[in-house]
């Protein structure tokens, strides 16, 4: 059963990452689907210090990974891949074969193939300047 949430400002998105971090624990991939603006960092945020990473969180874009290997966690912000070969560089198969890492890929459409099935698929949608409606389960 889908669960349906509507938050209406950047801290409610990143409560519910809070809590969602509860899940994961020891473990897990959380595929975030959504449009530009749509909350998938701002959630992450939330799922970061939920997981106790004390490290302020930021978009990877840029980069495409961002590493907290203390913590094993992994940001992945596949926007700016053209290709899923792109990834072979990237060392994205070997950090999602660690089934104790948490690795929250945005824009995870661009290598699905990639993606163990075991994983928690979360999607944003821009309602309006705040709120957002985000599905999960």
């Amino acid at each position: 059963m889908k669960n349906v949430v509507y938050t209406n400002s950047s801290a409610e998105t990143i409560k519910l990452g809070e809590e969602f971090s509860k899940k994961i624990k020891n473990g897990g991939i959380i595929l975030l689907y959504g449009e530009l603006g749509a909350g998938k960092t701002t959630f992450v945020q939330g799922l970061a210090r939920g997981l106790g990473i004390k490290r302020r969180i930021i978009s990877p874009t840029f980069i495409i990974i961002r590493t907290y290997k203390d913590e094993k966690f992994y940001h992945i912000d596949l926007y700016r891949v053209e290709k899923e070969t792109d990834m072979e560089t990237l060392g994205i198969k070997e950090i999602l074969k660690d089934s104790k890492n948490v690795i929250a890929i945005e824009w995870p459409e661009k290598i699905e193939k990639l993606i163990p099935k075991n994983r928690a698929i979360i999607n944003f949608q821009y309602l309006d300047e705040n709120k957002r409606r985000i599905t999960y389960g």
